[in-house]
């Protein structure tokens, strides 16, 4: 399976993070057959890499999250997930903002052939630095985005995976 960076589809919720200063990216990958959108929604945050991901943000933000809650995020039922907040869906796409502003993560699915396309995507938002007036990101997330490239790639490929076992596997 092909994880790929790619440009982000003209209709995606996350292009408003895109410029002045902001960070976005996106990633994609396809697998056979349709995939429902809330069920992609459900597997990428009941991962077992994401899992690890929320243990550390409850311990971090003192937000724990479970995966019936994830299911409930995945079917439009929940407004708050972990460490994120709800900010925009379409039928097709979720945004997620960070419980501070500072990032964004998207999910999108889109039919492909005989298969669907499954995005990824996060944003950092800049912020205006005070000595210089510009508007950058944080030191601490500049240094973190090679982390952030890798660790993408591994929860899109992890989400794609699982929706990509037949049911009888588990």
């Amino acid at each position: 399976m092909s994880i790929q960076a790619c440009e982000l589809p003209g209709q995606a919720l996350l292009r408003r993070y895109t410029g002045d200063g902001a960070y976005a990216d996106a990633y994609s990958t396809t697998i056979d057959g349709h995939v429902a959108h809330a069920a992609y929604v459900e597997a990428f945050y009941t991962t077992w890499l994401f899992k690890l991901e929320r243990w550390l943000l409850a311990r971090l933000v003192a937000r724990p999250s479970t995966d019936a809650q994830a299911r409930e995020l995945a079917r439009g039922e929940r407004r708050s997930f972990a460490a994120w907040e709800v900010e925009a869906t379409a039928p097709d796409q979720l945004l997620l903002t960070d419980v501070r502003g500072r990032t964004r993560s998207w999910l999108m699915t889109a039919p492909d052939g005989t298969g669907t396309r499954l995005y990824f995507g996060s944003a950092v938002v800049a912020r205006v630095d005070h000595r210089t007036g510009a508007r950058r990101l944080a030191f601490a997330y500049r240094a973190l985005l090679g982390f952030h490239r890798v660790y993408s790639r591994a929860l899109l490929g992890a989400a794609a995976r699982r929706l990509a076992r037949p049911a009888s596997t588990g």
